[in-house]
């Protein structure tokens, strides 16, 4: 039977709706991220007796009453207008190497930095938080710099040989305090959980493994147990190696970034075929967190 009158609160009710509707699904829209890049390898080489923890990767956030890394203040929203925009999520680095930037839009992350190799002193490298230094005997090799707005520096080695320092974290600098830790990540409740991302490694050790960062820093190796990674889709850096520079004195790669960002629920987000992705509706939004892409020539579109 056809429907020949509605009672005016669900006229009402339908009403409002629509005018959310196009409200929400207007374009230009505002819109929150995350974007974490890929962390660094940890450290490995045949110089220093210990070599430094990966870096973490840079961390840039734009949602209100968090943090960007490096101690910054979260960033402005993003201001989108209906199109297609790159997405890439960073893959973590190599040993010794850099991690991947991760990119949304025209916001980029630089991949964190590689922990010390050989060379003389013995350093880390600089990234989106920078990479620690090795020690040995005779040599100190300092942490590698983080970038502005995305992390921290790594720590510095000792002379002491008996232990590298921790890769730097989003959320503070690698240690040197003698214990090598990695430096800590930042929280985000974008997803509508806290989660900590962006921890730097630690560096490997003669004594007990010195912690990885809280936010996926992975964990220097002892002798008699291999480094650890950082953990995927944190940036986590990849724990340290010793010296001879195979099987479980190796060091470890990064984690891979991740790339996260919010549209009002109407809006229409389609992705290119190499995007892995999930999506889950928080409130009035609708928050897309994307863990993988293929080439860095991923896209989404919002229609």
């Amino acid at each position: 039977m056809a429907v020949t009158s509605m009672a005016n609160s669900s006229l009402r009710d339908f009403v409002k709706y629509n005018s959310m509707a196009a409200t929400f699904a207007a374009s230009p829209v505002t819109v929150p991220y995350l974007v974490v890049a890929g962390g660094g390898g940890g450290g490995q080489g045949n110089v220093a007796t210990n070599n430094g923890g990966g870096g973490a990767g840079g961390y840039r956030c734009s949602v209100t009453g968090e943090s960007s890394g490096g101690g910054a203040a979260a960033e402005s929203a993003l201001t989108l207008l209906k199109g297609t925009y790159t997405v890439t999520v960073g893959a973590g680095g190599a040993v010794v190497s850099n991690g991947v930037a991760s990119v949304f839009s025209s916001v980029t992350s630089s991949g964190g930095g590689g922990g010390s190799g050989d060379g003389n002193p013995i350093n880390g490298s600089a990234g989106g938080s920078g990479g620690g230094g090795s020690s040995s005997s005779t040599a100190a090799g300092s942490g590698g710099a983080g970038t502005v707005g995305q992390g921290f520096v790594g720590g510095g080695g000792q002379t002491s040989g008996i232990l590298s320092a921790g890769g730097g974290g989003a959320g503070e600098a690698g240690n040197t305090d003698g214990n090598g830790t990695g430096g800590d990540g930042v929280s985000s409740s974008i997803t509508g959980s806290a989660v900590i991302r962006g921890g730097g490694a630690s560096g490997s050790s003669i004594g007990a493994a010195p912690a990885g960062g809280d936010g996926g820093g992975g964990v220097g190796a002892i002798s008699g147990v291999a480094s650890t990674s950082g953990t995927a889709n944190t940036g986590g850096g990849g724990g340290g190696g010793k010296s001879a520079g195979a099987g479980i004195d190796a060091g470890s790669p990064g984690g891979s970034g991740v790339v996260i960002f919010t549209l009002p629920i109407q809006a229409i987000v389609t992705f290119s075929v190499g995007v892995t992705q999930t999506s889950a509706i928080v409130g009035v939004t609708r928050v897309y967190t994307v863990t993988a892409t293929s080439t860095t020539d991923e896209t989404v579109t919002i229609g």
